[in-house]
């Protein structure tokens, strides 16, 4: 990206900043004032827009307003949404051994429920791994939260398994976890 580029990306954040709610044809008039001209203006507008950056609101053809987007409100919804997840997955790891019991799971059973719920924490363990690299969401207090309670489902999972009446339970789990057991035809 070149030096011009940027400049004019920080001009329009800058403006949206101080405005608020910007129709287009302002917004870029008061970019183009200052620094390019109207194709780049437009062509950075737009890329702000598609990295979400920017909100882009159409009326009609001729009335489009474009704003800022409230990043921290928007992480803490998702972070929101991702915690009522991990704690759903948390109740129905914590009441394992009672479902287990009341309705009387066979071995193979109990074995693929174990082996779905660890795929489930280890996808929200990795999107939380994905999403530490943005501090936006990092500093969020559910963040932390949500590392917590993926914490306390890794040791539910880890219990439940100790738990279990079968001394090759644990073996047979990680069997089943393996890679190695991919057919490497469907490996790209």
């Amino acid at each position: 990206m070149d030096k011009n580029s940027e400049i004019i990306k920080t001009e329009i954040i800058r403006i949206l900043n101080e405005n608020g709610k910007t129709r287009g044809t302002e917004l870029a008039k008061r970019v183009i004032e200052k620094v390019g001209n109207e194709k780049i203006v437009y062509r950075e507008i737009s890329a702000l827009v598609e990295s979400g950056e920017i909100d882009k609101k159409v009326h009609s053809r001729s009335h489009i307003v474009y704003e800022l987007i409230n990043l921290s409100e928007s992480v803490n919804n998702q972070l929101k949404n991702l915690h009522r997840e991990i704690d759903v997955v948390y109740e129905e790891i914590s009441n394992f051994e009672t479902t287990v019991k009341e309705e009387n799971f066979s071995y193979h059973e109990r074995l693929r429920s174990i082996i779905h719920q660890i795929h489930i924490v280890q996808s929200t363990d990795g999107i939380m791994k994905l999403l530490s690299y943005y501090p936006a969401f990092k500093k969020d207090k559910m963040y932390s939260q949500i590392i917590r309670k993926i914490d306390d489902c890794w040791e539910s999972i880890m219990s439940s398994i100790a738990h279990q009446q079968e001394v090759d339970f644990l073996n047979e789990v990680l069997s089943n976890l393996r890679i190695s057991h991919i057919d490497t035809k469907n490996v790209n």
